[in-house]
């Protein structure tokens, strides 16, 4: 299979041209790099999903790394975190270059993620416990795990109620229900189908809530463009995506400051995901009116 030059190739990759939909540090960092990546394997037999678990595995490695609490255990232990979050990048990549989709990609790489953050988060508050033991790690843990969680969700609701408007992205249901199609189709899709659900519908229901929230009583449907394509509320929401959330995770492993970026997951990350909300209820919803 032929490649097109490397320029082109990154383009074609991307989720949209409208580049405010995505998150800064995946424009201008991780998706460049994981575009060479993909460039590197575009000709070869390598699928999306094959990426994927690599990617699960490294994330799992990564876990395994913080296990060991050792400073040079956490530094190596950010690299493999950063590299499972730039082959995540890729693996949509590769399929969009290729045009390969599946609906058992979509699900596999969320549930992936779920897997992987479940694991890092849990050993991280496991070796921050040997220095804390106090009841207070554990509760950071649990706050951090969920706030990644519950942010990550937030910000790809709207990515994906951005991507439908442009009319991309259509294997990612805005929310998950299980339809007679998907009853007829692949089983495996429908299996995993049904675990991303498992995990994943009660926040999936929280952000459609707190969009309506958001809206407001009064809401005129019709404004709905607008809404979803409000590049300053993309922007602000991109500050809470996977990229942005794993690069700081990285950067304080590195530095071998884990306790300091669970204060930086509980605070100061939710504080982020505040603004995005009262922007969209105080400041949007009252401009389209």
């Amino acid at each position: 299979m032929s490649r097109p030059s490397p320029i082109q190739f990154f383009k074609q990759s991307l989720k949209s041209e409208s580049y405010y939909a995505d998150e800064l540090v995946n424009i201008y960092l991780l998706r460049p790099v994981a575009a060479i990546i993909v460039w590197a394997i575009y000709s070869t037999r390598i699928t999306p999903n094959q990426v994927t678990v690599i990617a699960i595995f490294i994330g799992l490695a990564s876990a395994t790394a913080y296990l060991f609490a050792a400073p040079a255990a956490v530094w190596i232990a950010g690299v493999l975190i950063l590299a499972k979050d730039i082959l995540d990048d890729a693996d949509g990549q590769l399929a969009r270059a290729k045009k390969i989709y599946s609906r058992r990609g979509r699900f596999l790489d969320s549930i992936g993620d779920f897997v992987v953050d479940w694991a890092v988060f849990s050993a991280i508050t496991y070796t921050l416990c040997q220095t804390y033991p106090v009841i207070s790690t554990i509760l950071l843990g649990i706050l951090s795990l969920t706030g990644i969680t519950l942010r990550v969700s937030y910000h790809v609701y709207y990515q994906v109620s951005f991507l439908h408007l442009e009319e991309r992205y259509a294997l990612n249901r805005i929310t998950e229900e299980i339809t007679d199609e998907d009853r007829k189709g692949d089983p495996v899709a429908l299996g995993l189908q049904k675990i991303f659900i498992m995990i994943y519908s009660r926040q999936d229901r929280l952000m459609y809530r707190i969009d309506r929230w958001c809206k407001g009583k009064n809401f005129d449907e019709r404004l709905s463009v607008t809404w979803y394509a409000d590049r300053f509320a993309l922007r602000l929401s991109g500050l809470i995506g996977f990229g942005t959330e794993l690069l700081i995770l990285a950067i304080c492993s590195w530095k071998n400051e884990l306790h300091i970026y669970l204060f930086i997951n509980v605070v100061l990350m939710n504080g982020i995901w505040l603004v995005n909300i009262l922007y969209r209820r105080l400041i949007l919803a009252r401009n389209l009116k």
